[in-house]
């Protein structure tokens, strides 16, 4: 198993977001007490990955379900209709249901909820209210969160929406559909009202980085009740985008504007993959998370759709034994001090230690 500081560096990124979270919603006692709850969760789930590790198990803190295929938009640029289509079944309730408990039960401490759109799934509520013990990010693009959802949410304290936005209301309505961006700040003052921490997430790009990360955003989603921030750099997954990923100077305006909202705004901000240059390199693979898809197939990340596992036939740690993670791991790590992804710059590198084996278990054509 690789020895290096980056996972370990992770993990104490992880706590501290935690705290921050505590301190940041201290003058709400029941958000504050979810916070604290959190954290002495995640410090139990510690624990438990450090047993798993003595009997040679890398478990990472951190994994994100992409639970199904299925969305009602269709957003320009969607790194899941271009990675992550098949014909395969979902995993059905009881497959999902097994290997979240044996998540929980090794220490994955948060999971991240992706799609398609996650709502769309049925059985999702359910699933996550048996595992309390896991923080639970819910990535909706939010056209869903209607009253019974909302009031579902106020009894699962530890499941944290996060709604998809772009910089304002015209390229949120350019690229997720008319209407969109009202649609979503309705579901944020249902949010608000009924007192549940929400985020907002956004994804990057050369054009729109700097409205999109402004301060005067930034301040009318906090006023709206936002305290979690979530960047996402652009992947072009799209040929022929690649000039929408950001360069050097986009990059250093999105660091500035991050050590400066950190200090002094109450919110949680993170970016994905801008802050793994922090930590030492990319995360992918156990080295900190892992990416589960609709089919059950274990990968390096939503970027990097190829698998030697599934989830089908294996348990979740048999599949953390996956080689196509050790020899990625043992190649690493990489550096992401450019805010793009390590492993979609070397993807055919990955597909050919994958051996072909692409998105939910299909031949690479």
């Amino acid at each position: 198993m690789p020895d290096d500081r980056t996972s370990e560096a992770f993990e104490t990124s992880l706590a501290d977001v935690l705290r921050t979270a505590r301190r940041i919603t201290r003058g709400n006692p029941s958000l504050a007490w979810r916070a604290l709850r959190a954290l002495w969760h995640q410090r139990q789930a510690a624990l438990r990955r450090v047993a798993a590790a003595a009997r040679g198990t890398r478990v990472p803190p951190f994994v994100i379900y992409s639970v199904t295929g299925r969305c009602n938009f269709h957003c320009a640029g969607c790194y899941a209709t271009a990675l992550h289509v098949s014909e395969r079944p979902e995993l059905s309730h009881e497959q999902a249901a097994t290997w979240l408990e044996e998540a929980k039960d090794l220490g994955v401490s948060v999971m991240l909820i992706a799609g398609g759109e996650p709502l769309l799934r049925d059985d999702l509520f359910d699933l996550m209210a048996a595992r309390r013990e896991i923080l639970f990010l819910l990535f909706t693009n939010g056209s869903l969160l209607d009253a019974a959802r909302v009031e579902r949410l106020r009894r699962l304290p530890h499941v944290v929406p996060v709604l998809s936005l772009e910089s304002d209301a015209a390229e949120t309505d350019a690229r997720r559909g008319a209407g969109v961006y009202g649609d979503v700040t309705s579901a944020m003052e249902r949010l608000a009202a009924r007192r549940i921490f929400f985020g907002t997430s956004a994804t990057l790009t050369a054009q729109n980085v700097d409205p999109a990360t402004g301060a005067a955003r930034m301040q009318d989603l906090i006023r709206r009740g936002c305290r979690l921030f979530y960047f996402i750099n652009y992947v072009p997954v799209e040929p022929g985008t690649d000039d929408l990923q950001l360069g050097p100077d986009e990059a250093a305006l999105l660091e500035r504007r991050l050590a400066q909202y950190r200090r002094e705004l109450p919110a949680l901000f993170i970016a994905f993959p801008h802050d793994e240059a922090a930590l030492g390199g990319c995360l992918a693979a156990g080295r900190g998370f892992v990416h589960v898809n609709a089919c059950g197939d274990v990968q390096p990340c939503p970027f990097s759709p190829y698998s030697d596992r599934s989830l089908t036939d294996q348990t979740f740690e048999q599949a953390l034994g996956s080689p196509l993670f050790r020899a990625i791991l043992a190649g690493g790590p990489f550096d992401e001090a450019d805010g793009r992804c390590a492993l979609w710059a070397r993807r055919a590198w990955v597909a050919e230690l994958a051996g072909g084996r692409a998105a939910c278990g299909e031949e690479k054509k």
